[in-house]
């Protein structure tokens, strides 16, 4: 298939899927006797998988390893354990951002909370010196 056909099946633009053919992710696409590129049917999943793996949190890097040559060429446990490597990466900054959340709230209740007639920049200092003191007791919890 042309592609532009491929481009309307799969909602990719052109160049998009162009990109993923120079970048090795789409192999060996076939050009017919006028040039143009002529796309087999497997195109459509492998775009389908590489576009859903890369919403997932995927690098192209981390795909191009993951993908399979063709349909049934996936090797299974270097899938299984790219996916489970890709949970735990999530599951690490989700633990991220729950401390800049936790550390973000802390200042936001430090300003809010700023005692009548204090200095702004003391209250500053109030409020790191709070930070830091949440900081270091959580890495206290972390190393136990």
């Amino acid at each position: 298939m042309k592609i532009g056909e491929l481009a309307k099946i799969t909602g990719l633009a052109p160049s998009r899927i162009r990109f993923y053919e120079a970048s090795g992710l789409i192999h060996a696409v076939e050009r017919k006797a006028n040039g143009y590129r002529d796309y087999d049917a497997d195109a459509v999943w492998v775009l389908e998988m590489i576009t859903s793996a890369q919403a997932a949190g995927f690098t192209l890097e981390q795909i191009r390893h993951l993908m399979p040559v063709n349909a049934n060429g996936w090797r299974h446990d270097e899938l299984l354990n790219g996916l489970k490597r890709k949970v735990e990466e999530i599951e690490a900054l989700q633990q991220q951002l729950a401390r800049n959340k936790a550390q973000l709230l802390l200042v936001i209740d430090g300003v809010q909370s700023k005692p009548e007639g204090m200095a702004c920049a003391d209250n500053t200092q109030r409020v790191l010196n709070q930070l830091r003191e949440d900081m270091a007791a959580n890495k206290s919890d972390i190393e136990r």
